[in-house]
């Protein structure tokens, strides 16, 4: 952590404190009941953490982007996955919403948002899942609807993947006001995204728990969310309409992912050797390969994204942009590596409760499919060769 000042250390510690002590014991619970951390958010607010993403001038971190300290904010990112990758994804939601109030938000609406985060601990998160194609034996599509009114909107319909949800208190709702698809699966022209924030006790908003029951990732409880005729005033909306797309914040979340990837390796990294010294297969010239490819594999990791947050903190914004899609592959890959030369050296005993690794593997490989990495690497090969191409993955 050299190249942190004192202050974002001071913040990085306290958060890896809070990670190794009652978040890593906490986990394995939240994983088997499939619930939200909410002790684990509680005791960031208390720690003064959950505003670590908001400005300083309101009473926060001061961790972002126009900051120019996104590298502290992803350390502290990779400490909570180190402990939970549900609770990390869970935590991206929140500061990233922060970071997109800071950009795009206006001066009332930053003080009036920030101060619930600072002074009531309200969590945030932002969604945009609105897949339009079905898989067998689903029996109807997902997607959101707005209709326009004289002092707001109407939103009406659902959306899957809801990150936090029962337990945030507002969300930011990337909608589409041409019909469904949100950010990542509409049809209509990128101009016609809208950020709304949606206050989550509305009575119209309902939480259909049924629909969440996945492989991993259990503790993020992104269930389908329900908007009957939810009205959001404009005091509420986000930016211009378009901005979100034509600005690239996507490619500022991309690396974001990717710190929560590394986590969870470390973490795995991390048992493993305490395993293999416990057998006592350090001498194992095969398990000393797959450790040294662990060893380099990490590192790199790591050095993409000092990289990719040194670009952001001097401000050379087109090449930190592409450099974040390329780390988040990158990383994605170097993780997913990394935890199967943990399964290979230490045996299918790793993969037997109370091992962490057993939670990891299925939570990484559902959160990996967060994007699709065949479409990001195209989309880096697009860029490699001059063609045209869109870091945001949206696709009209």
């Amino acid at each position: 952590m050299d190249d942190l000042d004192r202050d974002d250390q001071a913040l990085v510690r306290r958060a890896e404190g809070l990670a190794r002590g009652p978040f890593a014991a906490r986990a394995d619970r939240h994983d088997r009941e499939a619930s939200f951390p909410a002790d684990d958010f509680d005791d960031l607010f208390a720690a003064g953490l959950l505003a670590a993403a908001v400005p300083v001038e309101h009473g926060g971190g001061g961790l972002g982007l126009r900051q120019g300290k996104l590298r502290a904010l992803w350390q502290i990112t990779r400490a909570l996955a180190r402990a939970d990758l549900s609770l990390a994804r869970c935590w991206e939601g929140h500061c990233n919403s922060m970071l997109l109030i800071d950009g795009l938000g206006s001066d009332e609406q930053r003080r009036r948002w920030f101060g619930g985060v600072r002074e009531a601990g309200e969590r945030w998160v932002a969604w945009s899942g609105e897949p339009q194609s079905r898989v067998p034996g689903e029996a109807g599509a997902t997607g959101t609807r707005l209709t326009r009114v004289s002092d707001g909107w109407v939103v009406e319909g659902s959306k899957v993947f809801a990150t936090s949800a029962g337990a945030a208190r507002r969300a930011i709702l990337l909608i589409n006001a041409e019909g469904p698809g949100g950010a990542r699966h509409a049809a209509a022209a990128p101009e016609s995204l809208l950020l709304l924030v949606c206050d989550l006790h509305d009575a119209s908003v309902q939480v259909d728990t049924d629909w969440w029951d996945p492989i991993g990732m259990r503790g993020t409880v992104s269930h389908r969310v329900r908007f009957e005729r939810t009205f959001i005033p404009d005091a509420d909306a986000i930016g211009a309409p378009g901005q979100y797309l034509r600005d690239g914040w996507q490619t500022a979340f991309a690396p974001h992912y990717a710190a929560s990837f590394l986590g969870a390796a470390e973490a795995a990294n991390e048992w493993a050797l305490a395993c293999i010294a416990a057998q006592g297969k350090a001498g194992d010239p095969y398990v000393q390969a797959r450790c040294g490819q662990m060893a380099v594999d990490l590192e790199t990791a790591d050095l993409w994204l000092a990289h990719v947050a040194g670009l952001w903190a001097r401000g050379q914004v087109a090449a930190a942009q592409q450099a974040g899609v390329r780390a988040r592959y990158a990383v994605e890959m170097l993780a997913a590596a990394t935890v199967d030369h943990v399964v290979r050296a230490c045996g299918a005993r790793s993969l037997l409760r109370p091992s962490p690794v057993e939670r990891i593997v299925r939570d990484l490989t559902l959160y990996m499919r967060h994007d699709n990495a065949d479409h990001i690497l195209a989309t880096i090969g697009k860029a490699a060769l001059g063609v045209a191409s869109d870091a945001s993955f949206y696709r009209p």
